[in-house]
């Protein structure tokens, strides 16, 4: 198993920092390798929930410090990692179904990066989770902080930039950092809930997916493209299945997995 691994087990895919005895610290090859396996994630269709997990009992504790000496030698490797991360970060965060972090250990600094940059969060109730760059003299990227900001407000990812304190995971549900504080079983809980997921229409999932995203970026009035995804959906197979399956009273059996139509960003 490579640092950063993809696995294909249906109804899911895999995502899993692998590097425990570092406590999965992200390396730059890990962030570069990130596009490649959202490519990988959309082409397989049987994929329905995408995990993004750590071996050991961590999520991450954050970007792998010994690589600084070389990644932020001069402007132009500094500019190379910052692409990097971005690149990274954005690929997840575009992936066209429901992502789900799975927090436990530590959860720190990039590893909150890669977090936020998913759909959703659940927690074990003893992670120990923090927003470090201050501690390092260095500063959020952009997809990452407009990530946190979206999540928790301007003034509380201020606090959370400012300190760089741990954030009880009491907290991180009360503000919105996470969805989910889990005080047991935590894997069984997300894949009991990432089941649900994929036994409901993807074609439904998929456009709530866009549409909360293309107005989380601005997207302020009603477009043609978002009024044509609502109209993908009502028009499609899915509706005329649920529709058939309410009247007969048994649960409905969604055949679709396909892609749904684009809604631009604001």
């Amino acid at each position: 198993m490579t640092d950063i691994s993809l696995s294909f087990e249906p109804p899911f895919a895999r995502i899993v920092l692998n590097r425990p005895e570092r406590r999965n610290a992200i390396s730059r090859a890990m962030w570069r390798a990130l596009p490649a396996i959202r490519a990988a994630i959309e082409a397989q269709t049987d994929a329905l929930v995408v995990l993004l997990e750590g071996a050991g009992g961590h999520l991450s504790a954050g970007a792998d410090i010994s690589e600084f000496d070389e990644v932020y030698k001069d402007a132009a490797a500094t500019r190379d990692y910052g692409d990097a991360i971005q690149d990274g970060l954005r690929a997840l965060m575009e992936i066209d179904r429901p992502t789900i972090a799975v927090l436990q250990g530590n959860v720190v600094g990039g590893g909150v990066a890669l977090a936020v940059a998913c759909d959703l969060r659940f927690c074990a109730a003893d992670a120990y989770l923090a927003i470090t760059p201050a501690r390092l003299g260095l500063v959020y990227g952009h997809a990452e902080t407009r990530r946190l900001v979206e999540l928790v407000g301007p003034a509380r990812a201020k606090d959370l930039l400012f300190t760089g304190r741990r954030i009880e995971t009491d907290e991180a549900l009360a503000i919105g950092l996470i969805d989910r504080r889990v005080e047991t079983a935590l894997r069984e809980t997300v894949l009991g809930y990432a089941r649900g997921l994929a036994d409901l229409s993807q074609v439904s999932i998929r456009g709530g997916k866009r549409a909360v995203d293309a107005i989380a970026s601005g997207l302020a009035v009603e477009t043609p493209a978002f009024r044509a995804l609502a109209e993908h959906a009502a028009l499609g197979p899915d509706f005329a299945e649920g529709r058939a399956a309410f009247a007969a009273k048994r649960p409905a059996r969604f055949a679709s997995r396909g892609p749904t139509p684009a809604v631009p960003q604001a």
